[in-house]
């Protein structure tokens, strides 16, 4: 496949060694286009990319204390390019912060865990699925 028929996933995470975990994981299982950020500020400054799908982490303090955390990332994102869906991940298991990230605009909230790659893997092919049917009802709606 080549790369235009790619999804092109952004991966944001402020620790190293689960980004690259996580990045292993979506190559070794899928057929994406891959780029990483350990800042929010990086993810942002790449937006012209044009990522399908943006996994976000929640926290993003482990490097530079003063970088914007997640939610702030996610509102950025969604003021500069609000149809590109967020799936947020954090070690945070509280429901309030996976309402929060809802507010704000995230298409889902996963915990991390050792089945979190399943969750975010089952999360893109519902988003990519939501895609197809609003290109087929939009079709649809323009003939009538």
């Amino acid at each position: 496949m080549d790369n235009r028929n790619k999804i092109k996933l952004f991966l944001v995470d402020d620790d190293v060694v689960f980004l690259k975990l996580l990045e292993i994981e979506f190559l070794e299982h899928a057929d994406f286009t891959i780029e990483t950020y350990p800042t929010g500020e990086l993810c942002l400054a790449n937006l012209s990319n044009k990522p399908d799908v943006i996994i976000l982490d929640y926290q993003l303090d482990g490097i530079q204390k003063n970088a914007v955390n997640g939610i702030e990332t996610l509102d950025k994102i969604k003021e500069k390019k609000p149809t590109i869906p967020v799936i947020m991940l954090s070690s945070q298991d509280k429901i309030d912060i996976a309402i929060s990230c809802m507010h704000h605009g995230a298409f889902d909230y996963v915990v991390k865990s050792e089945t979190a790659f399943i969750r975010l893997q089952k999360i893109i092919t519902s988003i990519f699925e939501l895609k197809k049917i609003e290109k087929q009802l939009n079709w649809y709606m323009e003939r009538m």
